[in-house]
């Protein structure tokens, strides 16, 4: 899941009806929806709610163009998995978003959504051996 933005405005993401975490979460804050979802507390995880692998756009956008290299460089083709390797769970995305602005982020905890899992996050392995890429910003950055 793609997370940040370009500082200067170059890449990111702009929907006419939001729907992902990250962004209604800032929208909250911002107090522009007034119906901010948490999708569950009761996960297996260490506080109850979903994690997931979240990345930063431009380190995003860094994994294609070493990808775009080694396939200049060395022809062929491979899948690999550009991810933190990391997961945050959806009340940290909430709480770092309240350290950043020192507001609280206005949400109501909902029943989870059918077929959500606990966590998911990607291996990175093969993408740091392969491309020498890895993901270089985390949470704050977003």
């Amino acid at each position: 899941m793609r997370a940040g933005a370009d500082p200067a405005g170059g890449i990111g993401e702009m929907r006419e009806v939001e729907t992902h975490l990250i962004p209604r979460a800032m929208m909250a804050l911002q107090g522009h929806v007034p119906d901010f979802a948490v999708f569950g507390d009761d996960y297996d995880t260490p506080d109850g709610t979903a994690i997931r692998d979240y990345i930063h756009v431009q380190d995003l956008a860094e994994g294609h163009v070493a990808a775009v290299r080694k396939l200049l460089d060395a022809g062929g083709c491979f899948t690999v998995n550009l991810g933190t390797g990391r997961g945050y769970s959806v009340l940290e995305l909430v709480r770092a978003y309240e350290a950043a602005s020192g507001r609280s982020v206005p949400h109501e905890v909902v029943a989870r959504r059918p077929g959500d899992i606990n966590s998911c996050y990607a291996d990175p392995a093969l993408a740091r051996s392969l491309l020498g890429w890895e993901a270089r910003r985390g949470l704050d950055d977003m």
